[in-house]
């Protein structure tokens, strides 16, 4: 690949991260979300987020470093990445691909859990089913969207969207987006992890 490729790859990254850090209301968003993570956890609640294809691989990301360890040793935190392939495999040859997500949240969806989709084109049909199940069960709803947010825009209690052309780019703002929120949920419910 020409050098010259290369930067305007990591060009075009920058210019999209400096269009939305340019947008104060993101900010507010991503710390509407750490508050609405970190109240859930603080009722016994918990994080179901899912996503197709590379955002399946950040929905994964995100849970683990939640039920794992991000920065410092601390207890684990209640999340869950809707990634079984042997469900999937099984709910879409039963009853479609659409399905996917939405019977897992039926299956495990509670009052008050958080509700994360990623969908970089906002109209995922799997997506919006999950967040119709979501709604149902009384979750709270967070979307992590791209381009104009598609037929998922407005239809979540707290959207984020990144105005990106292509999925790549998309999702690594969103992937930054993740690690933010997963920190803000560390310096509020850890601190002592970032005392130095």
């Amino acid at each position: 690949m020409p050098r010259k490729k290369i930067e305007e790859s990591f060009a075009e990254g920058y210019r999209l991260l400096g269009e939305f850090i340019n947008i104060e209301k993101n900010f507010e968003k991503i710390d509407a979300v750490v508050k609405l993570i970190i109240g859930a956890f603080d009722t016994g609640r918990k994080v179901i987020i899912c996503g197709n294809g590379g955002s399946m691989t950040d929905a994964m990301h995100f849970a683990e470093e939640l039920t794992g360890r991000f920065r410092s040793d601390r207890k684990p935190l209640p999340a869950i990445a809707l990634s079984d392939p042997s469900h999937i495999t099984c709910t879409s040859n039963d009853y479609g691909f659409e399905e996917i997500f939405s019977r897992s949240i039926e299956a495990l969806g509670m009052k008050g859990d958080v509700f994360i989709g990623l969908s970089t084109s906002g109209n995922s049909p799997n997506i919006i089913k999950a967040l119709h199940k979501a709604s149902d069960h009384k979750m709270h709803t967070v979307l992590f969207l791209g381009k104009d947010g598609g037929d998922l825009k407005g239809k979540a209690g707290i959207e984020i969207i990144v105005n990106g052309r292509t999925s790549d780019r998309i999702q690594e703002i969103h992937m930054f987006i993740l690690h933010t929120v997963v920190e803000g949920i560390e310096r509020t419910m850890f601190p002592e992890n970032y005392e130095q």
